[in-house]
């Protein structure tokens, strides 16, 4: 969810959001050394936690993994007024990152030919777009589709957002928003991040499967690879097990918004994970064990037009030239990040709740360039 769904969107700003992302028309980028692995200073880590907590994040955990070695980090509290750590192994909302979760599953719907990406919406979906004909399933997992983001229609200032929280929307109402507006430019001719094309995609694989998107992800990702504190929620509102929570500001005060109805997200971003589950699921994928290879050169194609973006992940280059892919996701209360190298050997999981004034928090970029450059 969110305007982009980039690396810790709502709490690093210009930090993260704004390094340069790479493209493959030629484009040439740095690799890790081949003796990396092993070589993280887990003190410069922690230091770079520290300042992030220090600066404005109310918790942080992160998930390293550097060669064969794992470890965690994690600074701040669990709760404002509260001494209470962030757990390690606490369940958070990951955002943007379900729509990984969500185009893989498509992509292995393609290897299975059930799915064709460069078939028309309509052919799955009659009806629901307007320009349903001209819209493809690979428009859709790319943001090359020109959907408005329905997001952008949605009381989404702290107010609204208060006042909403508990409400329950339906992909067919968060679609309607988005096609109540033009397209933002003819399909295939520009990118534009938008939520409302994985609310589709999520539509299209309930349609394909004949069952709820949800119980696809589960049987085809979360069971296979044993993420047990993985689940899409739907409607219920709480995040269970241990957590940290997360907060907005509204009318001068500090607001507990752990507590959501994550439905206004579906499936661009309504997922529940952990650093643990992330790290495994992204291991898996960048290593090739969940897609065919035709589809898995598919997940990190990318066009002239698409900033970066694959089918469902994207590349950023790091200042220091390294490349990493992965995806990073933003909700109300909770920012996360998953990116790894292309080898799947040095892997970051991470999440990040919410504090008053998280446009002043620093240290990510530390973080970055310590664990992969």
């Amino acid at each position: 969810m969110g305007k982009r769904g980039t690396a810790l969107a709502a709490i690093v700003g210009s930090a993260v959001v704004g390094l340069a992302v790479v493209g493959t028309g030629g484009t040439a980028v740095a690799e890790p050394p081949a003796d990396r692995a092993g070589r993280v200073d887990r003190q410069v880590v922690q230091r770079a936690v520290d300042e992030m907590a220090r600066t404005g994040a109310q918790g942080v955990q992160v998930r390293i993994t550097d060669g064969r070695r794992q470890w965690t980090a994690r600074a701040g509290t669990a709760e404002v007024g509260s001494p209470r750590p962030v757990p390690t192994d606490g369940r958070f909302r990951v955002g943007s990152i379900t729509k990984t979760f969500v185009s893989t599953v498509v992509l292995q719907l393609v290897g299975e030919g059930r799915v064709e990406l460069d078939a028309p919406v309509q052919r799955y979906l009659p009806g629901l777009l307007p320009q349903g004909d001209r819209i493809t399933v690979r428009h859709l997992l790319q943001h090359t589709s020109g959907l408005y983001n329905y997001t952008a229609a949605l009381p989404l200032d702290p107010d609204g957002l208060l006042a909403n929280r508990y409400r329950t929307w339906t992909p067919a109402e968060l679609v309607a928003l988005s096609t109540a507006r033009p397209l933002d430019f003819e399909p295939g001719t520009g990118w534009r991040y938008s939520n409302t094309n994985y609310v589709v995609a999520g539509m299209l694989v309930e349609e394909v499967t004949g069952r709820p998107y949800r119980e696809a992800v589960a049987q085809r990702v979360l069971r296979p690879l044993g993420l047990r504190s993985t689940f899409l929620p739907g409607t219920r509102t709480d995040v269970p097990g241990p957590h940290a929570h997360g907060y907005v500001r509204a009318g001068g005060q500090v607001v507990d918004i752990t507590e959501l109805n994550p439905s206004v997200a579906s499936a661009a971003g309504e997922m529940i994970s952990t650093t643990a589950d992330l790290d495994r699921f992204l291991d898996a994928l960048l290593a090739g064990r969940l897609l065919r290879p035709a589809q898995q050169a598919e997940l990190t194609s990318t066009t002239p037009i698409s900033n970066g973006y694959g089918l469902g992940v994207e590349a950023t280059q790091l200042p220091c030239g390294v490349t990493v892919w992965g995806h990073g996701g933003d909700i109300p209360g909770y920012s996360s990040l998953m990116v790894g190298t292309p080898d799947a050997k040095t892997r970051l999981t991470a999440s990040v709740t919410s504090a008053p004034d998280p446009g002043a928090v620093t240290g990510v970029e530390e973080l970055l360039n310590e664990v992969f450059c």
